[in-house]
């Protein structure tokens, strides 16, 4: 059975020559949404066959967390920049959790 929990992946996929940019910039979102309410899990991948690809791995409590942590004004700013750092749109993907998270 389905749970309340939303799980978001975001595949990024960096223009070459602001692999760096891109990259010191979405560290930073980390820690900080870690903190936010009702994070669950957040995490920053680079991807084993191209370094300029990333992914993003979260879960929310449920999707009004997810929301309200794209509303804040660090994730409306980053929106902003994506076409300038990325090689081609974000893909997202949101997904409901079966079960309960691993611990």
């Amino acid at each position: 059975m389905a749970t309340s929990i939303c799980t978001l992946t975001s595949t990024l996929y960096a223009k070459p020559e602001k692999r760096d940019e891109l990259l010191a910039l979405i560290t930073t979102f980390v820690e900080k949404s870690r903190n936010e309410l009702g994070c669950l899990e957040y995490n920053l991948q680079i991807s084993q066959s191209d370094p300029n690809v990333f992914m993003f791995y979260e879960n929310w409590r449920e999707r009004e967390c997810l929301e309200v942590h794209n509303r804040l004004p660090y994730q409306r700013e980053w929106f902003k920049r994506m076409p300038d750092l990325l090689a081609k749109p974000a893909e997202v993907k949101f997904y409901n959790l079966v079960g309960t998270l691993a611990s």
